[in-house]
């Protein structure tokens, strides 16, 4: 999501942004008509500048504040000589206040609209039909006229949110929603744009803050993640690698070596002075022939990890730890242990399956977890298609007791002791592959042995672990793997 000035600062929710519009007009006497104007122009603006071959527009119009930018859009078109195709899915009657004058504004202009026999006729299709005050599952004939609109196989712009986008949350409560090309949003960036399902709807995301500035916003919203912090991690010229912290990876069933082999190299990447990993040993060999520099303890109880555990700055276990007794004695081990501490992947699903969930009470303050959908609904007793619904409330829900947790996905949440903190606008798909969560581990384990408050090691450790996949598949042309995560990992601004 950026506006004019590169990647927003901060996003917020549909309630939220809706509060500071009517601040806008109530406290700061900017007419709502002006507002509608303005959010009709930015969008206009969107459409010529994306599509400037178009000769012709369908504008599709519900009935709220939405519909009223959607007929100051279709006015515009007309003024500039573009065909207009005007649908309105409701009755002028149901119109109310600065929509019904945006209605005239959009009449005078074309003449009567089309009634509900509307083939789509526009080289581009208008989404006007509902904001960010929808909730619910659409009615029947929003959901036919987003069925109709998906289907016409022409580019879509959508204001605001594409119909059927819950903007609080992300979560989908179309069946499908408008799948959009462009989503031009105003006064603020929506929460519900950048993160859930919807982030597969929303196409190219502008934002237009109708120049009404930051003086409205009286909600702080969530923080976008932005490398803060990352200058700190610079090192002095005589420093040596004890004053980078020892981090000790637990994990690596038999089979499943390769997840602390990732992690290890990640925290390595990360800067940690001294990584060992502790693991079956059978894993051992193979661990030290891929990455001398790793320091491997074969461990088969937790008293053979006894003596790390003591030395160790941080921990970090779960990667390929398994859920059978050698990994739950491990995991027992290390939450014990009063370190700083990075739980993932199996190490959830022991939890899970420990009746800890699902406020995990046993975890120590100051403990970071790193769930993706399907780890985080088994802590909650949830499906992942639950989790992906509501992932803010999830992800608060998940730190409660001085927790950080950080939800992994499109649009990663980082959340502390019960409030959402921060969203992640960087990654890519192709860092949905096997291994990518053990690279955040590592990362993370690295910036806690470093020294970094647990919020502050989450939060940087997913934007260098984003930034890193980004880079790492423009790079290649072939499917991403978790080790080039690692490998494009840099400190360096």
């Amino acid at each position: 999501m950026r506006d004019s000035t590169g990647i927003v600062a901060r996003v917020h929710t549909g309630r939220e942004t809706r509060a500071f519009d009517r601040r806008a007009i109530e406290e700061f006497s900017i007419p709502g008509i002006r507002l509608m104007l303005r959010a009709g122009r930015a969008a206009f603006d969107t459409l010529r500048q994306r599509w400037p071959s178009a000769d012709a527009v369908t504008v599709v119009c519900g009935a709220g504040n939405n519909a009223g930018d959607g007929y100051i859009i279709a006015g515009l078109a007309g003024d500039a000589g573009l065909t207009v195709q005007l649908v309105e899915l409701e009755p002028a009657a149901k119109l109310r206040g600065d929509a019904l004058t945006a209605r005239g504004f959009a009449i005078e202009r074309l003449g009567e609209p089309n009634g509900d026999d509307w083939p789509i006729r526009g080289d581009v299709v208008v989404d006007a039909m509902l904001g960010t005050g929808a909730s619910g599952r659409l009615r029947e004939h929003y959901q036919a006229a987003v069925e109709r609109i998906n289907g016409a196989g022409k580019p879509v712009l959508a204001v605001d949110v594409p119909t059927g986008v819950n903007a609080d949350t992300g979560a989908l409560i179309g069946d499908p929603p408008v799948r959009a090309d462009v989503t031009t949003t105003f006064v603020a960036g929506k929460l519900g744009l950048v993160t859930g399902p919807a982030v597969d709807y929303v196409g190219d995301v502008v934002l237009d803050d109708l120049g009404i500035g930051a003086a409205t916003r009286d909600a702080p919203g969530v923080a976008v993640l932005n490398g803060a912090g990352l200058a700190a991690l610079a090192r002095r010229p005589n420093a040596h690698k004890g004053d980078f912290g020892r981090l000790l990876i637990v994990g690596g069933e038999v089979d499943m070596g390769g997840a602390v082999l990732l992690a290890g190299e990640a925290a390595l990447r990360a800067g940690a002075g001294l990584v060992t990993i502790a693991t079956r040993a059978a894993g051992r060999p193979a661990i030290l022939a891929r990455r001398p520099e790793l320091m491997v303890r074969a461990a088969e109880t937790p008293a053979d990890i006894a003596d790390l555990v003591e030395r160790a700055t941080a921990i970090a276990v779960g990667p390929g730890l398994g859920t059978k007794a050698w990994g739950r004695a491990l995991l027992s081990r290390c939450l014990a242990a009063g370190k700083p501490l990075v739980v993932d992947a199996d190490g959830l699903n022991i939890l899970a399956n420990t009746g800890t969930a699902p406020n995990m009470p046993d975890l120590p303050a100051g403990t970071i977890v790193t769930p993706h959908p399907g780890e985080a609904g088994r802590l909650l007793g949830k499906d992942a298609a639950w989790v992906q619904g509501q992932r803010p409330e999830v992800a608060a829900e998940l730190s409660g007791g001085g927790v950080v947790a950080v939800l992994k996905g499109a649009g990663t949440l980082v959340a502390h002791d019960g409030a959402l903190r921060s969203i992640c606008l960087g990654g890519n798909p192709g860092m949905a592959t096997a291994g990518s969560g053990d690279v955040l581990s590592g990362v993370c384990g690295a910036l806690l042995a470093r020294g970094l408050a647990p919020v502050a090691a989450a939060e940087l450790g997913v934007w260098l672990h984003a930034r890193a996949g980004d880079e790492a598949a423009a790079a290649r042309q072939s499917a991403l793997l978790a080790g080039d995560i690692a490998d494009a990992l840099r400190l360096a601004p």
